[in-house]
């Protein structure tokens, strides 16, 4: 069998996986999709109970939607705000189940290299087919041959640490039976127990830092909730753009999420840390953990903590490939200039395609949340036309691959705590530009209000006035 007759190995069976899927279809190539999870679109229905930022016309690719309307699919109203939970099920599960056998869930990719070589062997290395290993639920193991390796696995499974640089703090491991890496879903009624009047501790300064806020100050004004109080640690100071642009965000789901973790506060359900980095995690004489900053400041004791710090690639299985990263940001070099969150907002990144997201190991591409390493300023429809773009350059048609097909929103369809549960780009945790303040307990008052004029400017990453 020659190399142009094995299929298309695309790891992640999530929204921007099975979009290259259903291009790879279109263009008449085989998809092959391995998704880790038990069903397609595993990582999104992990976040089923948040709602996204996006609405149902911005959420679904149209080669997508080619392929479930002759199913007799038809899209929920384009205006209307899915959840993870109903884009997981009105989607991206009547889209695998399309695709049929192109996808395999159960299936974790462990190693992808080429036929025969390693990382250092040049000899006749791009004739040569990729090899994929597979570990299946069962524990199978299996090797595929493919002829290019399209990566959409996302950055869900590698949250960002709660130490202030980097890398975890101190104790961090050992108080794992108290640390939460996701927005809690309080309506579950095990996991509402846990939060219920007690002290908790939101580490992080992003869109689902404001979500974590806003649901447990609902939860402290119900009947069960009494007591409940929330203690909010950020690395920076308090600025006009702290909650986001408001009523003058240009995407509105976005903006009344700020303004729901701003009326959190100012009802008093939650005080504010500001400048401080977390180096330790600590244990109290009655089991409650303390943070200790990088300054030796030491918190009052809490019960359990919240860390929403961004989210960072898993580059363990193409470690025989050779790729071409950017070396802060792990996203293609061509690529990382563009969506640099000192510089970029979600509405100011330029669609791009194949040529960006190509590495020095031809025929493999990095995609979706995946391409953008760290930077948190995704762009769903974006997404999609990144593996359009792909799989035109796979299929040999350049000038389709070339050619911009996308016209964004002045601000772009950001993918905010929603769609990939990852910091809102104005106040992300995963860097920074702007030195912090003194540490200081703070309860909230209302921010100054933020200018439209002023938006992208807090949008891209450093601190907005």
């Amino acid at each position: 069998m020659s190399t142009q007759q094995l299929p298309v190995v695309v790891i992640g069976g999530g929204p921007v996986g099975l979009a290259a899927a259903a291009h790879l279809v279109e263009r008449g190539i085989e998809p092959l999709v391995l998704e880790a999870g038990a069903k397609a679109g595993a990582a999104v229905r992990e976040w089923s109970h948040v709602r996204l930022f996006s609405t149902w016309g911005e959420v679904v690719d149209p080669a997508a939607e080619k392929l479930l309307a002759a199913t007799g699919w038809t899209r929920p109203d384009p205006a209307t705000y899915p959840s993870g939970g109903e884009w997981a099920e009105r989607y991206l599960r009547p889209l695998a189940d399309a695709l049929g056998d192109r996808v395999r869930t159960g299936a974790a990719v462990t190693g992808v290299s080429r036929a025969g070589r390693d990382r250092i062997v040049d000899a006749d290395r791009e004739r040569q087919p990729f090899v994929v290993h597979v570990e299946h639920a069962d524990g199978r193991e299996e090797r595929i041959l493919a002829r290019a390796v399209i990566d959409a696995s996302g950055t869900w499974a590698t949250a960002g640490p709660a130490g202030g640089s980097g890398l975890p703090a101190l104790g961090e491991k050992a108080a794992a039976d108290r640390i939460t890496y996701r927005v809690p879903d309080l309506r579950n009624p095990a996991v509402r127990a846990r939060y219920a009047g007690r002290r908790t501790a939101v580490i992080g300064s992003g869109a689902s830092a404001f979500t974590a806020l806003a649901s447990l100050a609902e939860l402290a004004e119900s009947e069960d909730g009494a007591g409940t109080h929330a203690v909010w640690v950020l690395r920076r100071g308090i600025s006009g753009s702290t909650f986001g642009g408001g009523t003058a965000d240009q995407l509105p789901a976005r903006g009344a999420l700020g303004l729901a973790a701003k009326t959190a506060v100012d009802q008093g359900h939650a005080d504010a840390v500001t400048g401080f980095r977390t180096e330790a995690f600590e244990r109290d004489a009655d089991g409650l953990l303390v943070l200790v900053g990088e300054d030796g400041r030491r918190l009052d004791p809490v019960d359990e903590v919240i860390v929403l710090t961004g989210f960072r690639p898993d580059l363990s299985f193409l470690d025989e490939l050779r790729l071409g990263l950017d070396e802060r940001l792990q996203a293609p070099v061509e690529l990382a200039p563009l969506i640099d969150p000192n510089q970029h907002s979600c509405g100011t990144v330029y669609p791009h395609g194949h040529r960006e997201l190509s590495h020095p190991e031809q025929g493999v591409y990095l995609v979706g949340m995946k391409s953008y390493g760290r930077a948190p300023t995704f762009l769903a429809m974006t997404g999609y036309e990144q593996v359009r773009s792909v799989a035109a350059a796979i299929a040999g048609d350049l000038d389709a691959a070339d050619r911009v097909e996308l016209t964004l929103p002045e601000t772009g369809v950001c993918g905010g705590a929603g769609l990939f549960d990852t910091p809102d780009s104005r106040q992300t945790d995963a860097g920074g530009c702007c030195a912090a303040p003194e540490p200081r307990l703070v309860q909230l008052t209302a921010p100054a209000a933020v200018r439209a004029d002023t938006e992208d400017t807090a949008a891209g990453g450093c601190c907005g006035s």
